[in-house]
This record gives structure tokens, sequence and C-alpha cells, in this order.
């Protein structure tokens, strides 16, 4: 990875290890939990962090909060937005904690599941924290209160977003038998992760507008429309590759076909059930055998190579391929072809 990414992650994981260490000290408790009187010892405290750190420490791509932080340097913010890189980052891992126990995951980033290792309660609860956190970041961000409070909105409004996207996932796996419409798949990605994407983009122009020079302000909102469109795409064509990665390769830190286990209704899958909607009782029966034999079931390779076979996993591919390739043609279209345009168009053939 090139250097000026690499820079960039280093701060990004300094301001997150900050807001999240890995031993609560007084200081920390004290800051996040202003006004307590006698406060629980750490080692207490850290029951509550505990989960949220061990995802971090697993390791993760960030390109999140680093699409953020390129988005307001390249609008002339600096480094402003760098102390607000957790509401993305954070937000995700919460998302991907309480995913993990919706779902029945087994591992996470190559090891057991949180759920799993800490137990459903203390993960939860853990994975709440993470979605609250955040906050005490825009409280203690140095920029006046209107903008504070335009933050604060923003984050509520895209938190309800993802969550809305979250339960229409989880309805459509849990009835096998269920078969969306592209269109309302492409609803649902774009609100469950699409949506985290575009806040990155969007919180990322408006801590350039308080962190850019004043003689060069951006009053209208043509960055923010173009930029966050650009980033849903982002998170959209990163999602559609993830699921397809999940039937063919597998993914990194999870286990090969447990979107099938899940009963996932990914873009291959619905593909392939709207081109031979005669074999929509075939797959509930793969669906249902992987949910009670696990990603050893033979179903699971049986479902598989029927999708491969089909050409449908090619397809899809293609689908998230085009979609991030839009979206670097728009980061491209505003900052032009120099540095600032190369860095963001470079993180998107990164994520492809």
């Amino acid at each position: 990875m090139s250097q000026k990414y690499t820079r960039r992650l280093e701060k990004i994981e300094a301001v997150l290890r900050d807001w999240l260490p890995e031993q609560p000290d007084l200081h920390w408790i004290k800051r996040i939990f202003p006004g307590l009187e006698n406060p629980p010892a750490s080692d207490l405290v850290q029951s509550l962090t505990g989960p949220g750190r061990d995802l971090l420490d697993r390791g993760g791509k960030r390109w999140r909060p680093l699409l953020m932080t390129l988005v307001c340097e390249n609008l002339g913010g600096g480094d402003t937005a760098l102390p607000l890189t957790p509401l993305v980052e954070f937000s995700h891992s919460a998302s991907l904690i309480h995913d993990d126990i919706e779902d029945n995951s087994e591992e996470r980033r190559g090891k057991p599941a949180l759920h799993l290792l800490y137990g459903t309660d203390t993960a939860i609860n853990g994975g709440c924290f993470m979605y609250f956190l955040p906050l005490a970041c825009i409280s203690r961000w140095q920029a006046p209160a209107e903008q504070k409070n335009r933050i604060f909105a923003l984050w509520g409004e895209y938190m309800r977003r993802l969550h809305l996207g979250q339960a229409l996932d989880i309805k459509w796996h849990r009835d096998f038998s269920s078969l969306p419409a592209l269109e309302d798949y492409d609803r649902m990605c774009r609100l469950k992760t699409g949506c985290l994407a575009r806040l990155a983009a969007v919180l990322g122009v408006y801590a350039a507008s308080w962190g850019a020079p004043r003689e060069s302000p951006r009053e209208d909102n043509e960055p923010e429309l173009t930029l966050g469109q650009a980033a849903e795409n982002l998170g959209l064509g990163f999602q559609i590759l993830d699921d397809v990665k999940n039937l063919s390769s597998g993914i990194p830190g999870k286990k090969r076909g447990d979107d099938v286990v899940e009963g996932k209704k990914s873009l291959p899958v619905l593909l392939y059930l709207h081109r031979h909607g005669e074999r929509r009782d075939w797959a509930a029966r793969c669906f249902s055998a992987a949910r009670a034999g696990g990603t050893g079931a033979p179903e699971v390779e049986e479902f598989i190579k029927t999708l491969e076979a089909d050409g449908v996993l090619g397809e899809a591919r293609e689908r998230g391929l085009a979609l991030i390739g839009k979206a670097r043609d728009s980061f491209i279209e505003v900052f032009g072809t120099g540095e600032e345009g190369n860095l963001l168009a470079g993180l998107a053939d990164l994520i492809s």
C-alpha cells in the first residue's frame, strides 16, 4: 500500500486507540463519563470496552475513515475530519458485533465471533457502546455549536438508515422462500452498507467547510451530493464483491459459504432465482439444510457450485466492479487527475 495511505491510516489508528484504549485508565473514564461519581475500576470498565477493542485489534480495512479524511483534505480542510473518524469506524464495528449475533456467525476476522468469546450479553452491550461512543467525539470536537449540532443530526439520520437496512436483511434471511426484487436488494444494501460510506464522505465535506480557509468558503451543497452518491456506490460495490467472495474463494477470517447457512439473499442468489424461478424450493431446501448442518453440510457446496455453473457469481462481480468504477469516475470528476483525485481513485481501486 502507498505510503501516502499508510501515513493517514496511522493517524486514524491513533485516534481510534485514544477513544478506545487497550486499558481504560481513570483519565479516560472521566473523559467518557463526565460527572460520574465514584467511577468503577478500569478492569470493570474493560468488560464494556473489551469486545470493541478486540475487534479493532483484529484488523480491518479502515477504508471508510480513510475516505472521510481524504475528502476533507481535498476540499481544503486538512486534518479537521480526523477527530470524527470514530463515527464511521466504531459504528461499523458495532454493526459487525450485532450482525454476528443475529446471524449466529462463528468467526469474524479469523477468530471466534465476539459473542462466543465474551458471551452474548457482553457482546450486545459492547456493541451498543460502540454505537454511542462516537457521540463523545462530536462533543469534544473543536467546532462551533451549530456545526456540532449538524453532525449530531447527520449521525442519527444515518444510524437509523443502517438499522432499517439490517431489518430488511434479517426479514429476508429468516424466510427461506422469500424472493426480494433486485431493486429491493439494491435499496437494502445502500441502507445497510452504502450509508456508512456515504456518511464518511458527507462528514468529510462538513468538516472541510469548517476547517477550510475563510477566504474560500463552500456555500453550495454540490460536493455533499456528488461525493455522497459516489461513496454510497463504493459501499454498495464493496458489499457485492464481499458477497461474491463468500460464495467463491471465501472471505479471509470467515468460513466459506456461511452466507448460505444464514440464508442470505445476496445478489448472486437473487440473480439465479429470478432467472430460475422454478428452483426456489431447491434453494429453500439448501438453505434449511445448511442452517441445520453448518458450512460443512453438502448442500452448501451443491448450492455454490450451482451458482458458479450458471455464471451469476461472475455477473454479480461485474456489477460490483462497475459501481466501484462509477465511484472512481465521480472522484476524478470532482477533484481532477492530480494528487487529490488520484488518492481517492486509488482508494476505489484498492477496494475493487
